[in-house]
């Protein structure tokens, strides 16, 4: 049997590895009707997930009558605190993640998050679905300093060092997470059922799944690239989810 092609394989988290849509949702329902503006549907903020929950409320806020610094700010810890206080009510793993990630561990693949969640949001989430020891590392937006989230490739970049290197590729739903993976050289896959309102196949990434059954299939077909040497291991004490 050949041996399979990744030591490393790094997911997004919103809208690729957890349906969190609902959560986020009522997150910012809560913010907006504090200040008198309407409800948005769910299905209309799982578009506007992505690049981390302060752009979600921008886009919330510009869908609803506007913003500007001053609101933005106000608003901010409200939907925060919401959220941290009900983070995983309705939370739930996509169909066939669980199995994709039991054969990826089976054959000895270290896995990964990197998101733009801030990190402690991320480890608090996955503790709670009761998913956090599957991971090698969890990484969010603000792990590698505040403003290098993807599409930058430093989380990338830190992904594969806190790893202990190898040959990674990455996992996502949008943009920032092509865009990550191509500046870090990596293979990236798009799942269609994540958090977007353009076709996957626009985002030009390596390969599309549509359900998670396909993943180690699709991962097979795609040549990776050599890690750069300079992504050399992380110290022993970069620990999982650290903050």
């Amino acid at each position: 049997m050949n041996r399979f092609a990744y030591d490393i394989v790094g997911f997004d988290l919103d809208g690729t590895l957890l349906d969190t849509s609902g959560d986020l949702a009522a997150a910012c329902n809560h913010a907006l009707t504090g200040i008198g503006r309407p409800a948005l549907p769910v299905a209309d903020i799982r578009t506007m997930i992505g690049g981390g929950t302060g752009m979600m409320l921008r886009r919330a806020l510009e869908a609803t009558g506007g913003s500007d610094e001053a609101l933005f700010n106000q608003l901010s810890p409200v939907l925060f605190d919401y959220y941290e206080a009900h983070i995983a009510n309705l939370t739930r793993p996509f169909p066939g993640l669980i199995d994709a990630l039991d054969a990826l561990a089976g054959m000895g693949v270290k896995l990964a998050v990197a998101s733009n969640k801030i990190e402690r949001l991320c480890t608090r989430l996955l503790n709670e679905i009761g998913m956090i020891e599957r991971f090698e590392c969890v990484l969010g937006g603000d792990s590698v300093g505040h403003g290098r989230g993807k599409p930058n490739p430093d989380l990338l970049h830190e992904m594969v060092r806190r790893c202990g290197g190898g040959r990674a590729a990455f996992i996502g739903d949008s943009e920032f997470d092509v865009g990550a993976a191509k500046a870090a050289g990596l293979p990236s896959v798009v799942v269609s059922f994540g958090f977007i309102s353009v076709p996957a196949s626009t985002l030009g990434a390596d390969a599309v799944i549509d359900h998670y059954d396909e993943l180690l299939p699709t991962l097979a077909t795609l040549s990776p690239t050599p890690p750069p040497a300079s992504l050399s291991p992380a110290p022993a004490h970069a620990a999982a989810g650290a903050d």
